[in-house]
């Protein structure tokens, strides 16, 4: 196999578990090429190449793995997630295992599958998502939680919610396929995947390769109205509790365009903008293809 292996050294604990990957695949059967980069060096050409290999292994967090994947997108080029950040949900949603010998043993047996992605346009750029992009009261937390994400991991989104308890609230202004809808909230956020950390599930069933987004929007005053709707999330790790409660409207889609007043900051899978609303997102069917895990197959083959 010809591997080309990119990582992200801003990505995580700065920890090795890359270069065990990189060991457990080597052998003369193999060629391998690392590209490394970081926040202050992103190498714009390092996927230049990408059709000339047989697999790319996208190593970093997941909006890491959602620049690589939107980069390589209707391309039919394999993708492999190597989850070294400090949030690794893509990788919770794929069944991925996250010890580097067996994720090497997931890329050497190939077998591939194509999920859907999000692309959300917003400040004049387009960016994909495979988890969750939207604006509000998530893009706070996110944008609250760079600082600390290197030191606490996953618990410095929960940190950031805590330390916002009274987030911007706003009037929604909403085209969902073609359809006006407005209403008041804390948040819109669109999602793909619906697993975030420690398997809390956005919604009831998780259908990234269904060719629908799911949009949500967030009611109430503060986030202590969430509360509720957080539970509910909690209760429905297995698929049992589809409830979300009345702080939480749910809408299906292709296409949607948000505009709020005031306008609120705009996030996509954890990387937080400057850039404020409107935004317009849509839904591109099938257009990545993973390198996935057998339970991963099983799950999503129906």
């Amino acid at each position: 196999m010809k591997i080309l292996i990119l990582h992200n050294q801003s990505s995580g604990y700065g920890g090795g578990a890359i270069y065990d990957f990189i060991r457990s695949i080597s052998s003369t059967e193999n060629d391998i090429t690392l590209r490394c980069f970081d926040k202050n060096n992103t190498r714009e050409d390092k996927l230049r190449d990408a059709a000339e290999f047989d697999a790319v292994v996208a190593s970093g967090g997941d909006g890491t793995i959602a620049r690589v994947g939107y980069e390589l997108r209707n391309t039919g080029i394999p993708i492999l997630p190597f989850p070294s950040g400090t949030s690794n949900a893509l990788a919770t949603n794929l069944f991925s295992p996250d010890e580097p010998h067996a994720i090497a043993k997931t890329l050497l047996r190939m077998e591939t599958m194509d999920f859907d992605m999000g692309e959300i346009e917003f400040g004049g750029q387009r960016h994909g998502f495979f988890l969750v992009a939207g604006c509000g009261y998530d893009a706070t937390i996110m944008k609250a939680a760079e600082a600390n994400k290197q030191l606490l991991g996953p618990m410095a989104y929960f940190q950031a919610a805590f330390a916002n308890t009274n987030p911007q609230t706003s009037h929604f202004t909403l085209t969902i396929d073609g359809e006006p809808h407005e209403c008041d909230g804390l948040s819109v956020m669109l999602a793909n995947f619906s697993k975030m950390q420690y398997d809390i599930a956005l919604t009831h069933e998780n259908l990234p390769r269904d060719g629908k987004l799911d949009v949500i929007i967030l009611k109430g005053e503060n986030a202590f109205g969430l509360i509720p709707t957080f539970i509910a999330t909690l209760l429905d790790r297995d698929g049992g509790y589809p409830d979300r409660g009345n702080m939480a409207e749910i809408h299906r889609c292709e296409r949607v365009t948000v505009k709020a007043d005031p306008p609120l900051r705009v996030q996509f899978d954890g990387e937080p903008s400057d850039d404020v609303t409107p935004f317009e997102a849509r839904l591109l069917p099938l257009a990545v293809r993973f390198i996935v895990s057998e339970a991963c197959l099983e799950h999503y083959a129906s």
